[in-house]
């Protein structure tokens, strides 16, 4: 059964990882996809992969940080698919410190990416959400139901040491959802969060070197901490990348248009 036929879903940050295989499970089951990632590179291969398996795919490559980019990510959407019915605001990274060694702009930084960046993305994208469900209420029909996903973590649901940035920006990102499920439930806008424990990806493997993506963020963490992780999940493995976008998949498909404001721990059972 393909949940998602019709549909039209912006997922950012998805040329590798976590976003590239929740945008596959999405345009598996139907939707149309707007495939983002920093780098050109890995978009690129992302949405020739997704149309390699029959989907249909636009791309906006660039930051989510830059001020203008929303406007541009909400335009290739409507241009390339004429609706926005989907906004996954997965993109992001890590940048740790403890807090009487953190910089301004360490945690800046995290502000920037984890929280004003998906307010800028669902600011762009309000006109459009707003008035096609006042058209729809206007004609005497239902407006359909829209879903935003927000990615949290661990981290912004229970702190975590080293990462006051990241934890503020996860847990503000939290807020943020209960907020927008409260103002647009109105518009049939359900609004949700994923909190992600452990899952593998490169960002998450074990660290050999001081290796860093091109825009100078550190891969990896010490082989020592992954395995420590173990002992806090009762499922007692560490969660793959599809098993991230499941509940992502859940919550943009017609199985959760009574659900919002809600936060889904995807972490095997840890809180911590």
């Amino acid at each position: 059964m393909r949940l998602l036929n019709g549909k039209t879903a912006i997922v950012t940050g998805s040329g590798r990882g976590i976003g590239r295989t929740v945008a596959k499970l999405l345009s598996a089951h139907g939707a149309h996809v707007v495939v983002n990632d920093l780098d050109e590179g890995p978009a690129n291969e992302a949405a020739e992969e997704l149309r390699g398996a029959g989907g249909e795919v636009a791309v906006c490559a660039g930051s989510v940080t830059e001020p203008g980019f929303p406007r541009e990510l909400v335009r290739t959407a409507l241009d390339s698919f004429g609706a926005i019915d989907i906004i996954v605001n997965n993109a992001g990274y890590t940048w740790d410190g403890v807090i009487h060694k953190m910089s301004d702009e360490q945690f800046d930084a995290m502000l920037d990416v984890h929280l004003k960046a998906p307010f800028r993305i669902v600011r762009a994208a309000a006109p459009f959400l707003r008035s096609s469900a006042k058209i729809a209420v206007e004609a005497g029909g239902a407006p359909p139901c829209r879903k935003i996903v927000n990615v949290s973590s661990t981290s912004g649901v229970a702190g975590n040491a080293g990462q006051i940035n990241y934890a503020a920006g996860k847990m503000g990102i939290v807020g943020m959802t209960k907020t927008i499920a409260k103002e647009w439930g109105r518009f049939n806008i359900c609004c949700n969060a994923v909190a992600y424990g452990f899952i593998e990806t490169r960002l998450t493997q074990a660290k050999e070197n001081d290796d860093r993506t091109s825009a100078g963020v550190a891969l990896g963490i010490p082989r020592a901490q992954r395995d420590a992780a173990m002992n806090f999940i009762p499922l007692r493995r560490l969660g793959t990348p599809e098993d991230a976008a499941g509940p992502v998949l859940f919550l943009a498909s017609p199985l959760s248009d009574y659900v919002t404001g809600s936060v889904v721990l995807v972490t095997g059972g840890s809180v911590v």
